[in-house]
């Protein structure tokens, strides 16, 4: 079952539009699932950095801080946020150039009209929270 969204997380995307709050809290699950699907990154801390949902590692340290919000205040696209000082856009590029659209070197961006390609998001996800682990 999932989670309680936490209050800060409302109140952050209350203002959207109904269609996209349904959508991020569609991709807030999916981050909260992938999580929980590796022990190795262990439970996720639930936070607003910059006002935007984020997810961070705290307690393994083994990712980088996940945020999710609307994309440059559109009504139409949101994205998954990663910090630009990665190489994690350039590798989801590489893997996914073809199924995902980013925007420079911080963020995948995502349709509210369209379907999230599901497989190559968790995969994202999943390389995210698993950043800082030794291969």
């Amino acid at each position: 079952m999932a989670e309680t969204v936490p209050e800060q997380t409302m109140r952050v995307l209350a203002g959207a539009p109904e269609r996209m709050r349904a959508r991020l809290l569609a991709l807030r699950e999916m981050i909260l699932e992938t999580a929980g699907s590796d022990a190795t990154i262990g439970p996720l801390e639930e936070t607003l950095k910059w006002g935007e949902p984020a997810f961070l590692t705290s307690s393994t340290r083994s990712g980088t801080t996940i945020r999710i919000n609307r994309h440059k205040k559109s009504d139409d696209q949101y994205a998954l946020y990663v910090p630009c000082q990665t190489d994690l856009v350039e590798r989801y590029r590489q893997l996914y150039g073809d199924q995902l659209q980013f925007d420079g070197n911080r963020a995948v961006v995502f349709n509210v009209g369209d379907d999230l390609p599901a497989d190559a998001v968790r995969h994202c996800i999943a390389m995210a929270l698993t950043y800082h682990r030794k291969p």
